[in-house]
C-alpha cells in the first residue's frame, strides 16, 4: 500500500468522529501539504502529513464551524475575496463555535478554546460585527484552518440548501465523550468497533444512521427516500442590525415575525420617545414577470464612476508617494552586476479601489400611487430609478442593496428586503420590485433608521450612502406632516452623524420645494419630473452626501 493510500485509510477514519461534531455526513480527505485545513462543507482537507494530534484538532475546528451556523451561506458571502476579513471572522468565530459545543470535543481540542474571546460573541452574525469593527483581533491558531467561501458556496448552490445545523442531540454527547476518554491526549481515535456492536462507536453510529433516516423520510433507504434536500427557511432572525438614537442596543430583526424597535423623535416635546416604533422586515411577494435587467438604462455609470473610490498601493511605478524598497534593492544589484536598473522603484498610490456600499429606500405608501409627470405614476418613476441606480451601482462593484417600505401605524413599519447586500442581482430581484404595489402610510423617520441600522452593519465599506427614494410626504397614524418631517430630518441627521452620507430623491411627484426641505432638512436632495433626468444631479448629490459623512466619521477616527 502506498503512502497515500495509508494516509487517506488513516484520514478517511476520522470521517465518523466529524461527522458527529457537525451533525453531518462529512468525510476527511488530505489537503496539499503544508496548506491550512479547511472544508466545502461535504469534506474536511487536513495536511495528511500533520500528526494525529493535529490532524483531530483541525478536523474538529472545521467541523464546529458547520455544527455551530458558522459557515452559513448568508455569512460566507460577505468573506468573499476578502481573506483579511474571513480570518478576523474566524479568530472569534472559531473559538465560539468551539465553545458552544466543548462538551462533544476531545480534551486536547477543548484546550484550543480562549474564553475570553469567545464571549466576545453569541452568534455568527456578532463574531461578523466584531470582524468587520476595528477593534483588535489576534490571528487565529494554524489548527483552526481557513474558510475558503468560493467552495463552500459553490456546494451550498448545488445542494440548494443554505441550512444551519445545530450541535448533535444531548445523548449523542455521551456517547462522544466516551469516544474522548478512549485517548486521554486526543492524538489518536480507535476505530475498531464493529458497525452495530455495543461499544461507543457502535452506538455513535447508530445515532447518526438514525438522524439520516429521519432526513431522508424515517424510512428505509431505498427509490421512495428523497435523493436531495430541500431549501431549509433562512434563520428566524434575519439579518441582525443595529437600533441607533437614544435607544442604542443589538436586537434581531425577525422578518415577519418579531420586529426591531427604534426611537422617534417628539417635535412638541422636543425629546425622543424610546422604543416607540416597531420595524419588521416582511419578504416581497415576486411578480408573476418583470422586465429585463437593462445595463445603464438612464447613463447613469459614468457619473457615478468616480464615487466612493478608495486608494490602491502600487509597486514598481516610475513616479509616486513613497519608496518601494524591494524594487530599490533589485535595481542596485542590477546595477552593481552592470545592467540598466529599473527606473520604476516608487509606491503610488491611486484612487481605483471601489469601496462604497448604497443602501437604496423606496417609499411605497399610498401617495405614492398618484399620477405624475411623462404620463407615470410617482411609483412606477421611482421603481425605475431605484432599478437604474441598483444596476449602476453594482455594474461598476460597488456594495448595493434595495429595500421597500410603508407602514400601519407604529407598530407597524413595514420594510420589504427587495434585494439585500449579499444577494445576487438577478430576474428574482426584479421580480420582487415589479411585484411591489403602494397601499398604507409613510413613517419615514422608522424606515431610515432601520436602513441605516443595516447599512451600517451589513454595508461592510468605509464609505457608506443611504438614498431615499420619496415623494417626501411622511404621514401615519400620531404621524402628522409637522410630526413626521421633524422626525425624518432627526432620522437623517442621525445617520450622517454615524458616518453615513443621506441622499433624498423625489421623482415625478408634485410635492412642493418648501415641504421637501422641511423633510429632508439639510440631507442632499433633488426633486426631478422624469426619470430620464436621474444623470444630470446624482453625481453632485452623491459627492455631497459622501462629503457630509466623511467629517464626523474622521471626527470619530480621532477619538
Amino acid at each position: 500500500m502506498s503512502t497515500a493510500e495509508v494516509h487517506d485509510d488513516g484520514l478517511g477514519r476520522l470521517g465518523l468522529l466529524a461527522s458527529a461534531i457537525s451533525g453531518r455526513a462529512l468525510r476527511v480527505a488530505p489537503g496539499e501539504p503544508g496548506e491550512p485545513a479547511w472544508t466545502d462543507g461535504r469534506v474536511v482537507f487536513v495536511d495528511a502529513d500533520s500528526g494525529p494530534r493535529e490532524r483531530v484538532a483541525a478536523l474538529a475546528v472545521q467541523a464546529s464551524l458547520l455544527a455551530a451556523g458558522s459557515l452559513h451561506a448568508d455569512v460566507v458571502r460577505r468573506l468573499q475575496r476578502r481573506p483579511a476579513l474571513a480570518r478576523r471572522y474566524l479568530g472569534v468565530e472559531g473559538h465560539r463555535a468551539l465553545a458552544a459545543i466543548a462538551d462533544l470535543l476531545p480534551r486536547s481540542v477543548r484546550s484550543l478554546i480562549d474564553a475570553a474571546v469567545a464571549a466576545r460573541a453569541d452568534s455568527p452574525a456578532a463574531s461578523l460585527a466584531a470582524a468587520l469593527s476595528r477593534e483588535a483581533i489576534a490571528d487565529p491558531p494554524h489548527s483552526f484552518g481557513a474558510i475558503r467561501a468560493r467552495p463552500l458556496l459553490a456546494i451550498d448552490r448545488a445542494e440548494g440548501s443554505a441550512a444551519t445545523h445545530q450541535p448533535a442531540p444531548r445523548e449523542q454527547r455521551g456517547v462522544l465523550a466516551e469516544l474522548a476518554e478512549d485517548d486521554d491526549d486526543g492524538t489518536a481515535v480507535d476505530f475498531s468497533s464493529p458497525v452495530g456492536g455495543g461499544g461507543a462507536l457502535g452506538r455513535l453510529l447508530g445515532h447518526v444512521l438514525g438522524v439520516v433516516r429521519q432526513l431522508n423520510g424515517g424510512g428505509p433507504p431505498g427509490a421512495d427516500a428523497p435523493t436531495h434536500r430541500t431549501r431549509a427557511a433562512p434563520p428566524a432572525g434575519g439579518h441582525p442590525v443595529l437600533s441607533h438614537g437614544m435607544a442604542e442596543r443589538v436586537e434581531e430583526s425577525a422578518v415577519g415575525v418579531q420586529g426591531t424597535t427604534y426611537p422617534e423623535w417628539d417635535v412638541h416635546q422636543r425629546r425622543y420617545r424610546r422604543d416607540w416604533c416597531t420595524v419588521q422586515e416582511v419578504a416581497p411577494r415576486p411578480a408573476h414577470s418583470a422586465p429585463p435587467l437593462a445595463a445603464d438604462r438612464y447613463g447613469l455609470r459614468r457619473a457615478l464612476l468616480r464615487l466612493g473610490t478608495g486608494f490602491d498601493r502600487c509597486q514598481r511605478r516610475v513616479q509616486g508617494d513613497d519608496i518601494d524598497i524591494d524594487a530599490v534593492v533589485e535595481a542596485r544589484v542590477m546595477a552593481i552586476a552592470g545592467s540598466a536598473p529599473d527606473e520604476a522603484v516608487y509606491v503610488e498610490n491611486l484612487r481605483r479601489r471601489r469601496d462604497l456600499a448604497v443602501l437604496l429606500l423606496l417609499d411605497t405608501s399610498g401617495s405614492a400611487a398618484e399620477p405624475g409627470a411623462a404620463g407615470h405614476t410617482v411609483h412606477e418613476q421611482q421603481r425605475a430609478a431605484a432599478a437604474a441606480l441598483t444596476v449602476a451601482l453594482h455594474e461598476l462593484g460597488d456594495r448595493v442593496a434595495l429595500y421597500a417600505y410603508h407602514s400601519r401605524g407604529r407598530s407597524a413599519v413595514h420594510v420589504a428586503p427587495v434585494k439585500r447586500f449579499d444577494d445576487d442581482l438577478d430576474a428574482l430581484v426584479m421580480r420582487r420590485l415589479h411585484g411591489l404595489v403602494p397601499g398604507a402610510y409613510s413613517r419615514l423617520g422608522a424606515a431610515i433608521r432601520h436602513g441605516a441600522a443595516v447599512l451600517e452593519s451589513w454595508g461592510g465599506t468605509s464609505r457608506r450612502l443611504l438614498v431615499v427614494l420619496s415623494d417626501g410626504l411622511a404621514y401615519d397614524h400620531g404621524y402628522e406632516l409637522a410630526c413626521g418631517a421633524a422626525d425624518a430630518r432627526r432620522a437623517l441627521a442621525e445617520a450622517r452623524r454615524r458616518g453615513t452620507g443621506c441622499v433624498c430623491l423625489t421623482i415625478g411627484a408634485g410635492t412642493d420645494a418648501d415641504t421637501l426641505r422641511r423633510v429632508f432638512g439639510s440631507a442632499a436632495h433633488a426633486a426631478i419630473p422624469r426619470t430620464e433626468q436621474l444623470r444630470q444631479v446624482i453625481g453632485p448629490l452623491f459627492r455631497s452626501a459622501l462629503r457630509s459623512a466623511e467629517v464626523p466619521r474622521r471626527r470619530g477616527g480621532q477619538r
